[in-house]
């Protein structure tokens, strides 16, 4: 990377997102020998790709779970707050369809491997959540506001937790998004980098002068289509929500703006349609502050943007999670063009609108 400063805010955010760097992949003989000892289970281990750690599906006779071993850079308390998240709801919110966390024999949230190099990284198992993701499946306007009231639903509950770790430096948090114009210059294609200066001029103009006033608590972090499971021949739509691995404290509005950018550009002719939709549901759970509502579909543009502009520069210096990346990126630029070709005021205006529509 450049030393520029912005360059330098980037790789300390990255790092502390766990991000700066590849790993060799755990050996699938020592998590099964693991799962052996400490949970007594035993079965097929298939590796499923993700952004940064080591994930299987776990097959036995009687039920599937999922496994997950950090990326070694991951702070241990980091993913203790993930846990903790996912406990936290279980009992403070039972009704929600989260991912439960299957203790160890001895009643432990994790185990712990020593690497040869002296850092510690966790292993933990979860149920395993049937059904297609959201992104599979092709969801009516009110399967997608019952996807937004889900998220609002998650978000109040969430309100009164607290965690030592929840102050983590994360690159995903859009709290940091100002500070990243120096992703930019690694983005080859000049409309690209023509787009996503726009994009930070309308954040800085918009968003940056209010950071301080937005109401702020721990938030899910990447409630996106791939995090959300579904059933569409359900009246309870929503059958899972999974993966906390960027829980965070952060401004709530930033919640719903990462689910809105992976919503964009889905109908090309209103590519505000799924997003409008979506913000009704989650305003039936939890009402958006007049004042922030203009914020949301910046920080949602903002979103989109830093995912496309962190998948380019991940996938030059991470090589094997290339293809994972770019699968959920491949449309991004596109997105952002299309969603910004549309008025904002519009789009404000249509957001006021779903209020009234699917309330």
């Amino acid at each position: 990377m450049k030393n520029s400063p912005a360059m330098r805010i980037a790789q300390r955010l990255f790092e502390e997102s766990g991000l700066a760097s590849s790993h060799e992949p755990i050996d699938v003989m020592l998590v099964s020998a693991l799962l052996e000892r400490h949970y007594h289970v035993g079965g097929r281990l298939d590796r499923l790709a993700t952004e940064k750690d080591d994930t299987f599906r776990l097959r036995t006779d009687s039920n599937d779970y999922l496994v997950k071993v950090s990326h070694p850079d991951e702070a241990e308390m980091t993913v203790a707050l993930q846990t903790a998240v996912m406990r936290f709801l279980q009992g403070a919110a039972p009704e929600l369809p989260v991912q439960r966390v299957k203790p160890t024999v001895g009643g432990d949230d994790r185990v712990a491997i020593e690497t040869n190099d002296g850092r510690t990284r966790v292993l933990r198992v979860f149920d395993f959540v049937e059904g297609p993701v959201l992104a599979r499946t092709n969801p009516t306007v009110e399967q997608l506001a019952q996807v937004g009231e889900m998220l609002g639903r998650v978000d109040v509950a969430l309100k009164a937790f607290e965690h030592p770790a929840d102050r983590r430096g994360l690159v995903w948090d859009l709290r940091h998004f100002h500070q990243l114009t120096g992703l930019v210059e690694h983005t080859p294609n000049t409309e690209h980098r023509q787009l996503a200066q726009e994009v930070f001029r309308l954040f800085d103009r918009a968003v940056v002068p209010r950071l301080n006033d937005l109401e702020t608590q721990v938030i899910h972090g990447d409630y996106s289509p791939y995090n959300v499971v579904v059933d569409p021949h359900s009246d309870d739509f929503v059958t899972g929500v999974i993966d906390f691995g960027d829980t965070m404290r952060s401004a709530v509005i930033f919640d719903p703006a990462v689910s809105l950018a992976n919503l964009l550009g889905r109908a090309p002719d209103h590519p505000w349609r799924d997003a409008c939709a979506f913000v009704a549901g989650y305003e039936r759970a939890r009402p958006i502050e007049d004042w922030e509502l203009p914020l949301l579909p910046i920080a949602a543009l903002a979103r989109l943007t830093l995912r496309a502009l962190i998948t380019s520069w991940r996938a030059e210096r991470v090589p094997e999670r290339r293809d994972y990346l770019l699968g959920h990126a491949k449309d991004d630029w596109i997105n952002v063009g299309r969603a910004m070709a549309v008025p904002l005021g519009d789009v404000i205006a249509h957001l006021r609108e779903g209020r009234h529509d699917l309330a």
